[in-house]
């Protein structure tokens, strides 16, 4: 392990599956099997204790969170900058499909791991396989590559789950990274 982390987060991402999670936490369950998995909207993250957690005693040289624009007056972008994300928000297309969110990260992150001498961890926290070929730049540059996510958001035999050098599930730390905006239910 080296002594400084590059951290990395696709907002929507752990986002949905953190409310997913909270909703399962909660023994909230599907009201019919064709239903979408329910998710808990009370539940936040905490980006402070994220970024604690995720940087386990390693010196954070960057964390960067990318997402798609939200509702005006979600303030969801101002706490994340608050504990020290660089945040990079992108408009959704004319079907209210996030664009550009994994590429933005897989961008700036190369970047980094690339104009930087110093060799260390990079945290990537989705299970996403679009970020495969940052893992791929990482290695070549003699990167260690840890992969957080929910459990449910990847799969353990899956090819990114195979590229990176260790798995850490946020549902290990789920209590520690949560937040509510309100009761529910």
């Amino acid at each position: 392990m080296a002594s400084k982390v590059v951290v990395v987060v696709d907002n929507s991402n752990v986002f949905i599956e953190g409310q997913k999670f909270s909703a399962k936490m909660k023994d909230i369950v599907k009201q019919n099997p064709n239903d979408r998995d329910p998710q808990d909207p009370s539940w936040r993250i905490d980006f402070g204790k994220l970024l604690l957690a995720v940087s386990n005693g390693r010196t954070v040289e960057r964390a960067i969170l990318v997402g798609s624009r939200p509702p005006q007056n979600d303030t969801v972008w101002q706490a994340a900058q608050n504990h020290g994300f660089s945040v990079t928000v992108h408009d959704r297309n004319s079907m209210n499909e996030e664009k550009a969110v994994d590429t933005e990260l897989v961008a700036q992150t190369t970047e980094i791991i690339c104009t930087t001498t110093e060799v260390m961890d990079l945290a990537i926290l989705s299970g996403d396989r679009d970020f495969i070929p940052l893992v791929s730049v990482a290695h070549r540059r003699h990167w260690m590559v840890e992969m957080w996510a929910f459990k449910n958001a990847y799969n353990p035999a899956g090819q990114m789950a195979m590229e990176v050098d260790s798995i850490k599930p946020l549902d290990d730390i789920f209590n520690e990274i949560s937040t509510y905006a309100y009761s529910y239910p």
